[in-house]
Parts: C-alpha cells; sequence; structure tokens
C-alpha cells in the first residue's frame, strides 16, 4: 500500500462505506468487489452485506462494506450507520430516503447525477467534507453497462488508500465468469468514473454543521418490533417514485400515431398509463389515451416493444423531460392532469 493515504479508521478500528441505491443499479456486487479488491489484493481484513427487501426493481437497498487492518479481527455485521463514505447511486433518493443519515462531519458523499457538486451539497445540507459528483448514468448508457462500475471508480478516487488496478482485477473476475464480452467496457466504465468524477472541498465543520437526519437502523426491542412480514419502503406504491429505477431510457409517446389499443397497458408492470373517457376517430365513446405518468414509469420499455403504430419509441431521458411531459394520475378519480 505504499504511495496511497493510509486508511483512517473509526472509534471501533473500521473504514466503513454506505451503498445508497435501489434494487437493479448493482450496489449489492459493487460492494462485494469492494470489499473483495480490498481483501485479496491488499492484505485487509473485511466483509460486505446488504440489506433489501423485496427484489424487485425500484425497491431500496443498502449496501455495507466493513473494512480494517489484517491485524485486527473483524466480527461486526451491524449495517454502517456512521459510513466515512456514502454513496448514492442515484439522485432522487434523496427525496425518498435519509441518504445521509449518520455520515460523519468530514466524510464524503458520492451522488451519481448531473447537477454540479455546489448544487448537491446545497441539496444535502452538506456544508463539511466533501462531496463529489459524477454523472455515472451518462457513462453507462455510452459503454452499454451500469451504473455500479462506474461509481466504484468514484469510491476509489476518493477512497484514496485503495488501490484501483486492485478494483479493476476483481471487475474483471467477477464479469470473466459469466459475462466476458463485458469485461472491457466495465473496465473503461470503471475508469472514466475515476477520471470524470467532481470533488467539492467543504472543510472539516463540526457535528453541528450537518443538517439532522434520523440515523439508520434502529435498535428493536419486543415493545417496539416491526410486525413480520411488512416491508416499511416497498418499491411500488401510489406514493412511490420510480424515477430512480431508470436507467437512461424512458417511453417517449407520439399522440398522432396512436390509436388507443391498450397494447401498452396490458404490457406495463405498473400502471403508468393515464386515460380518459372520449370517441374514437368514428365518434363512438371509447377509452382515450392520455399519455404517461412517469413517477411510476422504471424504463423497462415492454411497451415500446407491444406498441403496433410506434406511437411509443425509445427515448434517451434528459433532466427535466419526464416532468415536462408526465401526465399525473388523478388518485382520487377525478379527470387526470394534463401534461406541463
Amino acid at each position: 500500500m505504499s504511495g496511497r493515504s493510509p486508511m483512517i479508521t473509526n472509534e471501533n478500528g473500521f473504514f466503513e462505506v454506505r451503498l445508497e441505491s435501489i434494487g437493479g443499479l448493482g450496489a449489492n456486487i459493487a460492494g462485494k468487489m469492494l470489499a473483495e479488491a480490498a481483501v485479496l489484493y491488499q492484505g485487509l481484513n473485511g466483509s460486505a452485506f446488504s440489506s433489501y427487501g423485496s427484489e424487485k426493481k425500484g425497491s431500496p437497498v443498502k449496501s455495507f462494506v466493513r473494512l480494517c487492518g489484517a491485524d485486527h479481527a473483524l466480527r461486526d455485521a451491524s449495517p454502517v450507520v456512521s459510513p466515512f463514505v456514502v454513496g448514492i447511486f442515484h439522485e432522487m433518493l434523496i427525496k425518498t430516503e435519509p441518504v445521509t443519515a449518520g455520515l460523519r462531519p468530514s466524510g464524503t458523499a458520492i451522488v451519481n447525477t448531473t447537477e454540479s457538486a455546489q448544487a448537491m451539497a446545497s441539496k444535502l445540507c452538506r456544508t463539511s467534507g466533501r462531496v463529489a459528483v459524477v454523472d455515472a448514468l451518462k457513462i453507462a448508457v455510452e459503454e452499454k453497462t451500469r451504473v455500479n462500475t462506474a461509481m466504484l471508480g468514484a469510491i476509489a478516487r476518493l477512497c484514496e488508500f485503495l488501490d484501483p488496478d486492485a478494483i479493476k482485477k476483481v471487475i474483471r473476475e467477477t464479469f470473466d465468469h459469466k459475462y466476458p464480452q463485458m469485461v472491457e467496457s466495465n473496465l473503461r466504465t470503471f475508469d472514466r468514473g475515476f477520471n470524470e468524477v467532481q470533488i467539492l472541498e467543504l472543510g472539516p465543520g463540526s457535528e453541528a454543521s450537518v443538517c439532522e437526519a434520523p440515523k439508520a437502523g434502529p435498535a428493536f426491542g419486543y415493545l417496539a418490533a416491526p410486525i413480520g412480514g411488512i416491508i416499511p419502503n416497498p418499491g411500488n406504491t401510489v406514493l412511490k417514485d420510480l424515477t430512480a429505477s431508470r436507467q437512461g431510457f424512458l417511453p417517449a409517446f407520439l399522440r398522432d400515431k396512436c390509436i388507443d389499443c391498450g397494447q401498452c397497458d396490458l404490457v406495463c408492470p405498473d400502471f403508468c398509463f393515464v386515460w380518459e373517457k372520449g370517441v374514437d376517430k368514428k365518434g363512438q365513446p371509447a377509452q382515450v389515451l392520455l399519455g404517461i405518468d412517469y413517477r411510476y414509469c422504471k424504463g423497462c420499455l415492454k411497451c415500446v416493444v407491444a406498441c403496433p403504430t410506434d406511437a411509443l419509441v425509445e427515448h434517451r431521458e434528459e433532466p427535466g423531460y419526464a416532468d415536462a411531459h408526465r401526465v399525473p394520475h388523478d388518485l382520487t378519480g377525478g379527470k387526470p392532469a394534463k401534461s406541463a
């Protein structure tokens, strides 16, 4: 490990990382690859494990990584509640999850976003430590991979005691086993994440400089234990925003080509399509498709495949597109709102 910064540790002798994500973005495997690189190629002790409910794409996922020196025993398997680094795999998670809960004042938040580090620091209420941003989704789309290896590259850049070459070895070994054709593209994705991350230094700060946020992983006793079998934050409800599930593409709706056949609605797993009573081209009463409520669209594009008239087409998502073209469902049973 010569030539790299020494690993900082907490009061228990651990360096801890928490990855905040949703199912489908690859945070679980990213945490495992990070720990494997540290253990197999840097001589550290380490563990990686994840917390999630339903394995449905779009459900919240937390991946925990805990590292320590080879001479220090690692017997702690509890969730990481006070990390030195938080990796946020999609900026929309900031709206629904306490992603920076417990992050140390001197810690680092790394966000997959198109916004600047200064703007993200303001959103996260961070006035100390470091905030880093990387457009991991853009990199993943261009390299035809997922955002996880781009985020790994950014994490390697910010955690200077980690050896990027060690992580790249693990990436190669991981993908070479089942997906050898994906090895080189994921290595490029890692390198781009490493080189394209933008870092904002905010200074040392103090505990009072960080916005209040609930601690992750509260201890439950027999009086406060949740009822078994309940998922407290499911990935798909009328209150859930699935924007973070999209991996660079969404369906664009072309009203002039639509024949209101309903094939899109039949294949949509999340009831994204909004209809109203109207008339068909012959003047007969019919259901007319108004558009898509992108709040519930996770970008699976099944509707694009099913549409017989190309009224739904694959569209590369850019910031603001979904909000500008969204037709919200009216959950009270009234007439749906028109798009902006």
